[in-house]
């Protein structure tokens, strides 16, 4: 798979630019703040409907512009597609295959596969548990675009039933009133969805565990080994299957009711759940050296490819300004890698930050232009695409 042309328009600080790529490497050098990272997130964005940067669609589009378009062509297996997604705060996105128009924007979801390394990638090992929830979420829908139903139905009844909750806890009919009532209702949906969720979390981890393991082991091969541990808000050794789990979330929700209402929060479900990140015999939060933790989060990202990968469906590799973050040992990893991808995508503000023998083309990045270059990036750009 790779993307044979990329156009934005309004998207961040780009008025217009059109980027034509090719299989292999491609990197993007510039100063920093000159727009090389919005083009890899417009990327990003048409892979997974979000942004690595931001929680919300707001700042994507470019000041004083009502929205923002992202358009790419991506070729697999022969085939080409075009993909369009129309970003418009406050209103519904739309999305466009081939320029027919799509019932919904994760429609598009699947056409196009990345796996993006970035420096917000360092929150996967010192950041909160929803970076980690959010990361396991945005690789199951890479590999089974379904999930992404499921994982919009769950966000839907937990928000209704959160809502539910802070109602009952005001409400002097809380003890066992009409709220109450409803209440059960939608523990039944959230027991539901809940499940699905939590089985195809599950499924990912027991995947995603050794070639997390193996890629730690290749870029940090004299730290102590790692494991990945799903942390659940159930008690106990989890069965493996939505139809199981769901009976048991519904039995926990049953037993932290009085608690729920009292307090007025959903304590219960795949939203309350961790990826546990351990490095040698404790915890990689607080304990990771910067380089332990860095290596670990590079270690996540390559484990991801490589299920990409073994899923019949090679991804587009995003590399966001990383080599900079990295010792020469994590470098040499990384571009090992990247140099047997069909297509990468590098940003980087300075030339030499990006190891030498990673070939490929160069595109200089700076005062609202994008200029190819020769491969060794010469001072003057000889000739331009289009902005």
């Amino acid at each position: 798979m790779h993307l044979r042309r990329l156009t934005v328009a309004d998207f961040r600080s780009w008025e217009r630019a059109e980027l034509d790529l090719e299989p292999g490497v491609s990197v993007l050098v510039g100063p920093n703040g000159v727009g090389k990272t919005n083009l890899v997130e417009a990327v990003g964005y048409l892979a997974t409907l979000g942004s690595h940067r931001v929680a919300s669609d707001a700042p994507l589009v470019r000041r004083d512009a009502e929205r923002a378009v992202i358009r790419a062509t991506v070729v697999h297996q022969g085939r080409e597609l075009t993909v369009e997604l129309e970003i418009a705060p406050g209103r519904a996105n739309r999305a466009r295959v081939n320029r027919a128009p799509v019932a919904r924007p994760r429609d598009v979801l699947g056409i196009l596969r990345t796996v993006l390394f970035a420096p917000e990638d360092l929150a996967l090992v010192r950041g909160d548990p929803g970076e980690r929830r959010r990361f396991l979420d945005d690789l199951l829908v890479a590999r089974r675009p379904r999930f992404a139903a499921v994982r919009a139905d769950y966000d839907r009844v937990l928000k209704q039933r959160s809502a539910l909750l802070k109602t009952a806890r005001n409400s002097a009919r809380s003890s066992a009133g009409e709220d109450l009532r409803t209440l059960d209702a939608w523990d039944g949906h959230l027991a539901r969805h809940g499940a699905a969720l939590l089985a195809g979390r599950l499924d990912l981890v027991a995947g995603l565990t050794v070639p997390a393991v193996e890629a730690f082991a290749e870029v940090a091969p004299s730290s102590e080994p790692i494991a990945l541990v799903y942390r659940s808000s159930l008690d106990g050794l989890l069965p493996a299957t939505a139809a199981e789990l769901e009976p048991l979330l519904l039995a926990a929700l049953v037993t932290v009711r009085r608690q729920e209402v009292e307090r007025g929060v959903c304590l219960v479900g795949p939203h309350r759940d961790d990826l546990e990140l351990r490095l040698g015999a404790g915890p990689a939060k607080g304990y990771a050296s910067h380089g332990e933790s860095w290596a670990l989060a590079l270690a996540l990202r390559l484990a991801s490819y490589r299920m990409l990968c073994a899923d019949g469906v090679e991804p587009v590799l995003i590399l966001d300004d990383v080599f900079a973050e990295l010792d020469d040992r994590r470098r040499r990893a990384l571009a090992g890698v990247a140099a047997r991808a069909e297509q990468v995508l590098v940003t980087a503000a300075v030339a030499d930050d990006v190891p030498a023998d990673l070939g490929g083309v160069r595109f200089a990045v700076n005062g609202g232009r994008i200029e190819r270059c020769s491969a060794a990036l010469p001072q003057t750009p000889t000739s331009a695409t289009h902005t």
